[in-house]
């Protein structure tokens, strides 16, 4: 764990921390304004595999938020380019259950969606990877496609294990955690994670902008991605009240579920730590 006052570049999540589903949360602005005042970099980090960066480009725009596409990264985006990164060969061939968003950022990496080919269950010999994401289109079709790909030994990576995606009002609609569930009771099999709170994402993130784990936080507003990750990775987490997690909901923890090291009730509070 770092001292506040020593973190030179936070990784920001997105829903739940910066807004929440389509409203930005009280005092997000005043604080990356600040951040910036402060010489703080910063980058948006999303699981949500469904949209990609220039889709959330468009979105953050509208709450004001003006940034370039390099400084906001996602689940599919860290995926597909652990991907590319595998054996010789950078381009794959993918099974994907995922959104056309995703399938374009897949393709952005040089990957081929084989999904359309004629009975491609029968032919697992030809598809490197089946790759889950948070798939607004799932289909049956999709799901017994992946089931049998799966049981043929075809390799299997998630973009992110959220179990459900926070709306406004407290409701949630299900999310690609949820999705593995089904996956796993139906070929005993669970995936490799790239998104939170896969160290793979901090490592991802190191490596492009050049830092040190020493001056960098995760701040979000999931213990079981957001903070976990920011433990597993050996960087600072900051735990925000915004979202997801509630004040009482820290009671009962036990000590190896505490993996953040500092907690605010939102954003807004970071800012008179630094």
């Amino acid at each position: 764990m770092s001292d506040l006052k020593d973190i030179k570049f936070f990784i920001l999540d997105m829903d739940g921390t910066i807004y929440l589903e389509n409203k930005i949360l009280p005092r997000t602005l005043d604080f990356l304004t600040k951040l910036e005042a402060a010489n703080r970099d910063y980058i948006l980090l999303t699981n949500n595999s469904s949209r990609n960066r220039d889709d959330y480009q468009q979105k953050l725009s509208k709450m004001k938020i003006d940034l370039p596409p390099e400084k906001i990264i996602n689940s599919g985006e860290t995926t597909a380019a652990y991907l590319a990164d595998q054996g010789r060969k950078q381009g794959k061939r993918i099974y994907l259950l995922g959104t056309k968003s995703l399938k374009k950022e897949m393709e952005k990496f040089g990957h081929q969606i084989v999904n359309k080919e004629k009975e491609i269950r029968k032919k697992p010999e030809k598809v490197d990877y089946v790759v889950l994401g948070f798939d607004k289109t799932l289909t049956y079709k999709k799901l017994w496609d992946a089931h049998e790909l799966i049981l043929s030994g075809v390799n299997y990576v998630a973009t992110h294990p959220d179990l459900v995606c926070p709306l406004k009002g407290d409701k949630t609609q299900p999310d690609t955690g949820a999705m593995i569930e089904l996956l796993a009771a139906s070929t005993g099999k669970r995936p490799l994670i790239i998104g939170k709170p896969s160290k793979l994402t901090v490592e991802f993130i190191l490596k492009r902008f050049k830092l040190k784990k020493s001056e960098v936080a995760m701040v979000g507003d999931r213990l079981y991605t957001d903070m976990k990750m920011a433990y597993e990775a050996g960087i600072t987490g900051i735990l925000v009240l915004s979202g997801e997690t509630k004040r009482e909901d820290l009671k009962d923890l036990k000590d190896n579920e505490k993996y953040f090291n500092y907690v605010f009730e939102d954003v807004g509070e970071i800012i008179n730590r630094l």
